[in-house]
C-alpha cells in the first residue's frame, strides 16, 4: 500500500517536454504545463524515466526547483529498460532512479514502478540480480516508499500481480468503456491489498473524440461503429462520450485513481469539469444493452 493521498484523477506527463528545443532541453511553454499539473486538483503527477526523453521528469524538477512541492501533491515515477541496450536488471533500476532522482532534485520517491518490462522474461526480473532485486533493495533503504508495476499486457502483469513483490498495480488502456479485460487482474491486486491505478480511460483519442485510434493503433470498424452508438446514448442521456469514458473508471471502487494524460494547461481544468458533472445512473444499462464492444487489444 501506500502513504500518500489520493485523488479520483491523476495527471500524467508522457506529453510533457515535448518537443524539445535544439539543445536538448524541454519546449519552453513546459514551464508553464508543470507547473499547473503541480498546482491542480490532482494530488498525483505520474511521469516516467522515459517520458519524453527523460524531459518530462526535467520539467517537472525546473517546476519543482522553482516553486516547490505544494502541500499534498505528490510526484510519481517509473524505472524504464536502458533505452539502447534494453537492459533492464538490477543495476539499471538503480541507474533508471538515479537519474530520475536528479533530474526531478528528489531524494525520496514515495513511489516506483516497475515500466514496461518487455525486455526481459519474468523470470530474468526476478532473478538475482534482476530488477524486481533492484526495486527491492531501493525500498529497503528508505530511497523509495512502495514499488508497483506499470504495464498493460494482462497475461505478463498477472505473473508480476500474483507475485506478491508489489504494492501498486498501475493498468493501462485494458478497463475502459471498450475494453474490460483488466477485470480479473484488479480483483487480484485487490485481494493482495495493492493499490490501483487506471491509466488511459480514453484508450487513447478514440473515447475522448480526438480520433479514431484506440490503444496505439487504429480502430477497427466494427470498434467505431460501436462507439458511435455509445456516442448517441451519452447524448440522449445528456452528457458527452468522454464524459463516460472518464466515469466508467472513476465510478469502479476497486479503482484507486484514474491516471489520464495532460498536454496543455486548459486540459487540467477540463478534466475537474468533466469529473465533477452528474452522470444519471440510467446511463449504465443503457450502455451495457449495446452488447459486447469489439477491443483491438488481444494480449
Amino acid at each position: 500500500m501506500i502513504s500518500f493521498s489520493l485523488s479520483p484523477v491523476s495527471l500524467g506527463t508522457s506529453f510533457l517536454g515535448n518537443p524539445a528545443t535544439p539543445d536538448g532541453a524541454p519546449a519552453p511553454e513546459s514551464a508553464g504545463l508543470a507547473h499547473a499539473l503541480l498546482t491542480g486538483p490532482s494530488a498525483v503527477v505520474d511521469t516516467s524515466n522515459n517520458y519524453a526523453g527523460g524531459r518530462s521528469e526535467t520539467a517537472l524538477g525546473l517546476a519543482l526547483r522553482a516553486h516547490g512541492l505544494p502541500p499534498g501533491r505528490t510526484i510519481v515515477t517509473k524505472v524504464d529498460a536502458d533505452a539502447g541496450t534494453g537492459r533492464f536488471d538490477r543495476d539499471r533500476v538503480w541507474r533508471s532512479f538515479e537519474e530520475s532522482t536528479t533530474r526531478l532534485g528528489l531524494a525520496h520517491l514515495p513511489l516506483l514502478h516497475l515500466h514496461d518490462p518487455y525486455t526481459i522474461t519474468v523470470e530474468e526480473a526476478f532473478a538475482p540480480g534482476g530488477a524486481v532485486q533492484g526495486l527491492r533493495e531501493l525500498k529497503e533503504q528508505g530511497l523509495v516508499g512502495a514499488i508497483g508495476i506499470a504495464a498493460g499486457e494482462i497475461a505478463l502483469m498477472t505473473r508480476y500481480v500474483t507475485s506478491g513483490a508489489f504494492d501498486v498495480l498501475l493498468t493501462h488502456n485494458r478497463y475502459t468503456l471498450v475494453d474490460r479485460r483488466a477485470e480479473p487482474l484488479i480483483a487480484e491486486a485487490v485481494a493482495r491489498d495493492m493499490t490501483v491505478f487506471n491509466a488511459a480511460p480514453f484508450g487513447g483519442g478514440l473515447l475522448a473524440g480526438r480520433d479514431t485510434r484506440y490503444a496505439y493503433r487504429e480502430a477497427p470498424a466494427d470498434l467505431l461503429a460501436w462507439t458511435e452508438r455509445a456516442r448517441e446514448v451519452c447524448a440522449a442521456h445528456g452528457i458527452t462520450l468522454p464524459i463516460a469514458a472518464l466515469h466508467f473508471s472513476l465510478r469502479n471502487p476497486d479503482i484507486d485513481s484514474t491516471i489520464v494524460g495532460v498536454n496543455r494547461v486548459s486540459r487540467i481544468a477540463d478534466l475537474e469539469t468533466m469529473r465533477t458533472t452528474a452522470v444519471p445512473d440510467a446511463l449504465w444499462p443503457a450502455l451495457a444493452a449495446l452488447g459486447t464492444p469489439p477491443s483491438t487489444i488481444s494480449d
